[in-house]
């Protein structure tokens, strides 16, 4: 083989390798997001969190918006307007839900719960999309039903040195109302399904930065106004707390989902559908490294449950795609 050959080759291996390592990129970002909200719950209400947090993510997008489109101005029908709006509404309660779920359960169950949105999206699909489900499919939602089941109702378990089993659902404090906080968790996959299945109506009608900058905008716009008619402010946190919202419209919002769409189009669907398995391991990885959070042993088994039950209806809705 002749050098230019070999050049060819080592520069070709290189430029494969660029999808790869973009998309672990995005899976590190997105697994940031529940650190980044606890450290922000410290001092900011969740309803806040997730409105500063999709107001970030808009704002740096008007520019390029603007750039792009100023001399073609964007068509938009009546009914892909309205489809908009309900698709940002849908990711509004879905990040409304979710934050707030960290305030009370743990980052294990939460990441877990809320990574059942594909599942959601599968029994739904034949009544919204008429899409059927396939016996994998349907295998893929009992294994993961099964481990959601897991999650909340053993969570809170332990072994007593009699060998008996123990459980508190309701500990003293706020913060502790583990039940509560897994519901929220799944209340925020519901949310994200309707996202999806709405999204899946609009998305091929539009080019992706208009769809994602319209959904933000919305979402941003819904949160702004739930939160001040609830009666939250928006000034007097700690500039770390500022800190920690505007990093979590960047990193998560911005830089991970945007990987993770980019990668889409180097990458095989099946494989960027599992990678997507990552973040819930990442996020459990990084709360028990940075806060100190150790899962259950419920937490645990459920969440390998929920995760294998994903996997399984991820391949299963590609298979029956081809």
């Amino acid at each position: 083989m002749s050098s230019e050959d070999m050049s060819l080759k080592n520069k070709n291996s290189k430029q494969d390798l660029i999808p790869f390592s973009v998309l672990l990129f995005g899976i590190i970002a997105v697994s940031s997001a529940s650190i980044l909200i606890r450290n922000a719950q410290d001092n900011a209400p969740s309803l806040v969190i997730a409105a500063i947090r999709l107001s970030v993510a808009t704002i740096l997008l008007l520019p390029y918006i603007l750039i792009k489109y100023r001399k073609q101005p964007i068509p938009l029908k009546r009914k892909e307007v309205f489809l908009l709006v309900v698709s940002g509404i849908f990711l509004a309660l879905h990040f409304a839900t979710w934050i707030t779920s960290l305030k009370y359960t743990s980052i294990a169950s939460s990441v877990v719960l809320v990574t059942t949105t594909p599942l959601w999206v599968a029994l739904f699909s034949p009544i919204f999309l008429k899409e059927r489900i396939s016996w994998r499919g349907w295998l893929g939602l009992i294994l993961a039903m099964a481990g959601s089941v897991g999650v909340i109702a053993f969570e809170n378990c332990l072994w007593s040195s009699e060998s008996t089993l123990t459980c508190d659902y309701f500990q003293a404090g706020e913060s502790s109302n583990s039940l509560f906080g897994n519901f929220l968790a799944l209340a925020g996959a519901w949310m994200a399904c309707g996202y999806i299945l709405v999204g899946r109506k609009i998305r091929p009608q539009l080019q992706l930065s208009v769809y994602i900058f319209s959904v933000y905008g919305t979402a941003a716009l819904f949160l702004l106004s739930w939160a001040l008619l609830a009666g939250y402010s928006f000034y007097g946190y700690t500039g770390k707390t500022y800190l920690w919202m505007f990093l979590l419209g960047v990193i998560p919002q911005l830089l991970g989902h945007t990987s993770f769409n980019w990668a889409l189009g180097y990458l095989p669907a099946a494989f960027v559908s599992v990678a997507l398995i990552g973040e819930p391991i990442g996020a459990i990885f990084l709360a028990y490294v940075l806060l100190s959070e150790i899962p259950t042993g419920g937490e645990l088994a459920g969440g390998l449950l929920i995760l294998i039950g994903v996997i399984i209806v991820s391949f299963s809705n590609l298979s029956d795609k081809k």
